[in-house]
């Protein structure tokens, strides 16, 4: 396959083409990685930012503040090079992007997903309360069930 990559754009650039086309399996892990591991965690950011407790509150808003404030190549070269400096350890190239990747993601999806919270009318939260249910039935029940939410979900996957 090099060879007809060398033969079509000429020796360096095909050599250049196949490389590419050879390290894009590993973008694709990386973004698989990120998007799933970002989504676990952006479940529960998210789910702390719109809870009850103004604790969980003010985590959830600083994880998120902090995070997406620092750009991701910074998060990069920190989690790749300067804390493993710092602490004397050696970390795996892998596993640094992956973290790296998965807390940038979770943050933008928390906040994504507080937004689609607060797409859903006001009024169901206040029928669920009115009706005794707590915060996790509210949650389950009615808000999980809500289609603007579940529409503001996915626009988000596609987006990205």
């Amino acid at each position: 396959m090099q060879e007809f990559f060398s033969t079509v754009f000429g020796q360096p650039e095909g050599i250049i083409v196949w490389q590419l086309i050879a390290a894009t399996r590993f973008t694709i892990y990386l973004s698989l990685i990120a998007f799933f591991g970002g989504g676990v965690v952006a479940a529960f950011i998210c789910f702390a930012r719109i809870s009850p407790s103004s604790l969980a509150k003010r985590v959830a808003a600083s994880y998120i503040w902090i995070f997406q404030s620092i750009p991701l190549l910074m998060i990069l070269f920190l989690a790749g090079l300067g804390v493993p400096r710092f602490l004397g350890v050696n970390v795996d190239p892998w596993t640094a992007a992956a973290l790296s990747l998965t807390i940038f993601t979770s943050a933008y999806l928390a906040e994504v997903w507080r937004g689609a919270f607060h797409a859903v009318p006001s009024g169901q939260w206040e029928g669920g309360a009115a009706l005794g249910l707590s915060f996790i039935k509210i949650f389950s029940h009615i808000i999980m069930k809500n289609q603007s939410f579940i529409q503001a979900i996915f626009i988000r996957y596609i987006l990205t």
